[in-house]
């Protein structure tokens, strides 16, 4: 089954309260019953990722899955308990994660493996290591917003740490601060933000100014001699 197809039969994780209850076994209400730690994290975009993911699973491990989850209890328990454990990675990185190892895992994976997969979730997003984008937003020319980044989080860590600082003060100086804005431009486009860079304005072919008097003078007699005034 192609990932189209897929698309068109899970519903997206912004889905409505009543296309979360189209999946049984997990609804909204149902982290109540959770641990503290989950009702706190947990959120309504959380519970329709795990519904989202559990369909996914099914469609790409059906006979796996069916054994693992052979009645309603047992898949209501199991979605409950990842709920619990996943819930302190963003929605849209679960889905992402999820993605990932359908497309490449032929076996049916578990939390563990999951987890690995979200915690080196950046490049599931495009998102280069600090480091790597660290070196990317030193060797860029300028102007800075008119080149092709790897990602914008790249550009925005490098300009909220400052061009000239970035130029002029060695790494051990400088990468801490690039880096802890990189992290928290990372945490954003996990949480589903898309960045945007606003490249710089083009100058104008031709700039106007006003005519100094001499000018003005001097059109004035040519305006007149071809009047013949």
């Amino acid at each position: 089954m192609t990932i189209k197809k897929i698309d068109q039969l899970i519903t997206p994780v912004s889905a409505s309260a009543k296309a979360t209850k189209q999946i049984k076994g997990l609804k909204a209400d149902d982290d109540k019953t959770s641990a503290s730690a989950s009702r706190k994290n947990s959120s309504k975009d959380h519970v329709d990722a795990i519904n989202q993911m559990f369909a996914e699973f099914e469609l790409a491990y059906h006979n796996q899955y069916h054994k693992a989850f052979p009645d309603e209890g047992a898949l209501s328990l199991a979605k409950k308990y990842w709920l619990t454990s996943l819930s302190i990675f963003p929605p849209e990185l679960l889905l992402a994660a999820t993605r990932e190892l359908v497309l490449n895992q032929p076996f049916l994976p578990s939390i563990a493996k999951l987890v690995d997969t979200c915690k080196s979730g950046q490049s599931l997003f495009g998102l280069p290591k600090a480091h790597e984008a660290y070196l990317e937003a030193c060797r860029k020319p300028s102007p800075k917003s008119a080149q092709d980044w790897s990602h914008s989080a790249v550009y925005l860590a490098g300009k909220a740490t400052g061009w000239f600082e970035l130029a002029n003060q060695t790494e051990g100086q400088i990468f801490p601060l690039y880096e802890y804005h990189y992290s928290q431009l990372v945490q954003r486009v996990l949480k589903g933000e898309e960045l945007v860079v606003n490249a710089s304005k083009a100058l104008p072919e031709s700039i106007d100014r006003p005519l100094s008097t001499k000018e003005n003078l001097l059109r004035l007699k040519e305006l007149k001699s071809n009047l013949k005034i």
